[in-house]
């Protein structure tokens, strides 16, 4: 009589090695080395690779043309599904890597964001994932805005042009041309929690990222003082208090995760009314994480370096908390590590494999990551004792 076993796979959720892998290649190389059964769900959170995660989860990719972050024109895509949910990322539309040459951190726009959310909205989207991360403007999401039909008006009534610096010269937002997005419900999908303005704000803390000056910054900052005064005035953000000698909405540009992306948060709150969620948190949620994990017997995450910006709700914590609802261990591969392991186990990840175990030069490392991955999940194979698994 046959009897047959049920051998339980591997569910391999990474996201990507910055620099040398996507989130799928990564997984790609990790179920190759393994040698067992194993289900492979590219992760991201929110920044960069987003869209190309909810496409390996099942999404289909809508590329459109769009406006880059320095008016170019560039393809750029969102991630949708008929059942109406369409996941958009600021990267893809507006991020650093959209910049054709150097980095333009006081014109910079978010206006081709704007562009991939209408288009997704006229498609039947009752559903808008937002992504934050990895942006190139630090324009209040004012971009982002006008691409939706948002008129943004200096004291003559004429438009503004794109980029943070012209908000300085904001008197008047006309919404009448605004796109109807009443049917929609929005969720920014960060784990970024600055507020738009002040020390911790959009334009001190990552202004400098995008190529900021420190007068640059002081430019930056008075210009989205004056989105959030105006924007209070005459659409009601509740709460004004001064702001060096300019009302500041403390409403909504005072909420924690509105100096995402530039403050593209702060639009995201204020003209669509979204709601802020963990990034991690609420895309495992999308992508059928707990589900997949139920049947799993082991759970790989990573990234390309596990470090102290990791524990900052960064993707493989956020699959390691998830994993360990479904009561199912989680171990972790990376380009390199400076968590201890102390640190790991109290994170939820039993132990991390680093390719600098194998290859110490982390620029070779890097060139040569896909193999040096195939070769790491052997190793890992074989410690865990997994069928298959090769030393």
């Amino acid at each position: 009589m046959w009897e047959f076993v049920v051998v339980q796979p591997v569910l391999v959720a990474p996201d990507k090695f910055k620099g040398s892998l996507t989130a799928a290649e990564v997984a790609s190389r990790v179920s190759a080395g393994l040698g067992v059964p194993a289900v492979e769900l590219p992760v991201a959170d929110g920044g960069d690779g987003t869209v190309d995660a909810a496409v390996a989860g099942g999404f289909t990719r809508i590329t459109i043309e769009v406006t880059g972050p320095t008016g170019e024109r560039i393809p750029a895509s969102y991630a949708w599904q008929d059942a109406g949910t369409a996941v958009v990322e600021l990267a893809e539309a507006s991020g650093l890597r959209r910049l054709p040459g150097g980095r333009e951190p006081l014109t910079a726009t978010s206006y081709g964001t704007g562009e991939l959310i209408a288009d997704a909205v006229r498609r039947g989207a009752t559903r808008v994932v937002l992504g934050l991360g990895g942006s190139a403007c630090t324009d209040g999401g004012a971009g982002m805005v006008q691409a939706l039909g948002a008129r943004l008006l200096d004291a003559s009534g004429d438009d503004l042009p794109g980029g943070g610096a012209a908000l300085k010269d904001l008197a008047r937002i006309d919404l009448s041309g605004f796109l109807d997005v009443s049917e929609v419900r929005f969720v920014v999908a960060s784990d970024v929690d600055n507020p738009l303005l002040g020390p911790h704000g959009a334009a001190a803390v990552y202004g400098p990222q995008k190529g900021a000056t420190p007068g640059d910054v002081t430019t930056l900052e008075g210009a989205l003082a004056r989105l959030a005064a105006v924007a209070t005035a005459t659409h009601g953000l509740v709460g004004a208090v001064e702001h060096d000698d300019i009302p500041r909405a403390m409403g909504v540009a005072g909420a924690p995760g509105a100096g995402a992306a530039g403050g593209v948060g702060f639009a995201a709150l204020a003209f669509l009314h979204a709601e802020l969620r963990p990034g991690i948190g609420y895309l495992l949620g999308l992508l059928g994480f707990g589900e997949l994990a139920r049947d799993a017997r082991l759970v790989i995450t990573g990234e390309g370096s596990l470090d102290e910006q990791s524990l900052r709700g960064k993707a493989p914590i956020g699959v390691a908390q998830a994993a360990a609802e479904a009561g199912v261990p989680v171990v972790a591969v990376c380009g390199r590590r400076t968590l201890s392991d102390a640190e790991l186990k109290a994170a939820g990840i039993e132990t991390a494999y680093a390719l600098t175990d194998l290859e110490p030069d982390e620029a070779r490392c890097m060139a040569g990551a896909g193999p040096l991955l195939e070769r790491l999940a052997a190793r890992l194979a074989a410690d865990r004792g997994l069928r298959g698994g090769a030393g």
